[in-house]
């Protein structure tokens, strides 16, 4: 489905960290030149192959990038909400792409093409600076999770994640964004692992789960302990 709706789009690119610190008129500009699109839970928004023409924006809802191995085995590499992007190495080669994108509940997404952006880094350097910096934090992020796949065991795993959400949602009642199959994909493990760690939490008066999404941590201090822990 799709809407070119100029204010709409001028909302979505308010929300990156490299477009918000410009001008309001200079906003404008950008959702002149930008699509946007509306998408239903389950939809592919693109898959591997398709060519990279494309930088996306997150405005409304949330999208999973995952791998899909010839096994059919799916690996889920990240999880993006409102003013989060993806499809960037668009803006830097004209390679096929390699993931899939899949909207995880009705979702909006901003389109800029990689000519008109590759255009307004040259005529505002300082979004091609705020772009190397959101690429610099993706590269510690994911080399982050590489380390503790390798080093820390499940529950750890489980800990740091449960804590990174307490971060980033500002709250020890947080949401998890996904379902646990999705999050056993993105930690290396399976969906009854989570399950029986996660209970097994809960039974020790760490956190307390509400239905499939809600959990609320109780002891922060045990759970940095637990996420510090090594194989």
């Amino acid at each position: 489905m799709g809407c070119n709706h100029p204010n709409v789009s001028q909302l979505c690119v308010a929300k990156v960290p490299f477009f918000n610190h410009l001008e309001i008129d200079e906003m404008v500009k950008i959702a002149e030149i930008s699509k946007h699109h509306t998408y239903v839970k389950g939809d592919i928004i693109y898959q591997a192959w398709d060519p990279l023409e494309y930088l996306y924006i997150v405005h409304i809802g949330r999208v999973k990038i995952y791998q899909l191995f010839e096994s059919g085995k799916e690996q889920v590499l990240r999880i993006l909400e409102p003013g989060e992007f993806f499809g960037e190495l668009a803006l830097f080669t004209e390679k096929t792409l390699e993931t899939y994108a899949e909207a995880l509940e009705k979702t909006n997404i901003c389109m800029i093409h990689r000519d008109k952006m590759q255009q307004l880094m040259k005529e505002y350097p300082t979004i091609a600076l705020k772009i190397l910096e959101q690429f610099s934090q993706r590269l510690d992020a994911a080399d982050k999770l590489i380390g503790e796949l390798s080093v820390k065991d499940v529950e750890a795993r489980i800990a740091s994640y449960l804590l990174e959400l307490m971060d980033k949602q500002q709250s020890t009642n947080i949401i998890l964004p996904v379902t646990k199959r999705d999050l056993a994909s993105y930690l290396g493990t399976t969906q009854e692992t989570i399950s029986r760690r996660m209970t097994k939490f809960q039974k020790q008066g760490i956190i307390k789960q509400e239905g499939h999404r809600k959990v609320s941590i109780y002891d922060v201090d045990i759970l940095q302990a637990i996420a510090l822990e090594e194989m």
